[in-house]
C-alpha cells in the first residue's frame, strides 16, 4: 500500500463503464489505497441531483473527495493528487513533462474523440442517427491520433520510456483500451494493442468489468 498518499480513505464517485472513471480507480487499485467507490448513474440523471451537485457544482464524475472534504475534479489531476510521491510518477523534471504531454494528448486528441463516437454507438446506439455526421470525424481524428501514439511505442513499452509504467500510461489507457467499441480496429495499431497487454500485465491491475462493478443491491422476497 502506498502508506504516503493523501487520498487514504477518500470517496471516488464514479459511473459504470466510464473510461474516464477508471483512471483514478485503477490508480487507487494498483497503489493499494484504502477507499470508497459511490456509482452515480449518469444516465439515470443521479449527476444532476442536488444531492451530487452539493459535492460536486459540476455535475460531473468521475470526482474525488479526499477524507478531509478536498475535492478533485478531472481525472488526469485525480491521478496526480492520487500518485504523486509513489512510483506511479517519474522523480526526474523531464520524464514528469514527457508524462504530462501524453496526459495532455490523451484530453486534446484521444478521449474527445473516442468517448463521443463510443457514447454515441455503444452506450446509447439509439442515438446513433443524431451524429451520423460527427461519429465518422471523431473516427478519423482517433485513428489519426492512434497512430502518432503506435509510432512513440514502436520503440517504448510505457509512454514515458525512461520511466516505465507511470499515470501516463493509466491516463492514456483509460479510453484507448475501449476503442473497439466505439467503432474502432486495433489491428492496425500492433504497437498499443501490445502495449494494452503490458499495462493489463502491471502489478494489482483490474479490468474495467470488476472495477467500476456496481454492487448489487439484494432483492427483498417475502417470507415463506
Amino acid at each position: 500500500m502506498f502508506e504516503s498518499s493523501a487520498c487514504s480513505g477518500a470517496t471516488l464517485y464514479v459511473t459504470e463503464g466510464s473510461g474516464n472513471s477508471v483512471k483514478p480507480a485503477l490508480a487507487m487499485s494498483q497503489l493499494r489505497i484504502p477507499h470508497h467507490l459511490s456509482f452515480v448513474d449518469v444516465l439515470g440523471g443521479e449527476s444532476r441531483l442536488p444531492s451530487f451537485l452539493s459535492i460536486n457544482p459540476a455535475g460531473q464524475v468521475p470526482y474525488l473527495l479526499d477524507a478531509r472534504g478536498f475535492g478533485v475534479a478531472q481525472s488526469n489531476a485525480m491521478l496526480w493528487y492520487i500518485a504523486d510521491g509513489s512510483h506511479l510518477v517519474p522523480q526526474d523534471s523531464r520524464d514528469r513533462a514527457e508524462m504530462l504531454q501524453w496526459m495532455f494528448f490523451e484530453q486534446t486528441r484521444l478521449e474527445p474523440n473516442i468517448s463521443p463516437a463510443r457514447f454515441f454507438t455503444f452506450v446509447l446506439p439509439h442515438r446513433e442517427a443524431e451524429f451520423s455526421r460527427e461519429i465518422p470525424q471523431w473516427r478519423q481524428n482517433a485513428v489519426e491520433a492512434l497512430a502518432l501514439l503506435d509510432v512513440h511505442l514502436s520503440t517504448s513499452d510505457f509512454v514515458v520510456p525512461r520511466h516505465g509504467y507511470s499515470i501516463g500510461d493509466i491516463a492514456v489507457f483509460g479510453y484507448v483500451h475501449l476503442a473497439d467499441q466505439a467503432g474502432l480496429d486495433l489491428a492496425g495499431f500492433p504497437h498499443v494493442c501490445r502495449w494494452i497487454e503490458r499495462v493489463r500485465s502491471t502489478p494489482h491491475f483490474v479490468p474495467i468489468e470488476a472495477l467500476l462493478k456496481p454492487p448489487l443491491l439484494a432483492a427483498l422476497k417475502p417470507a415463506a
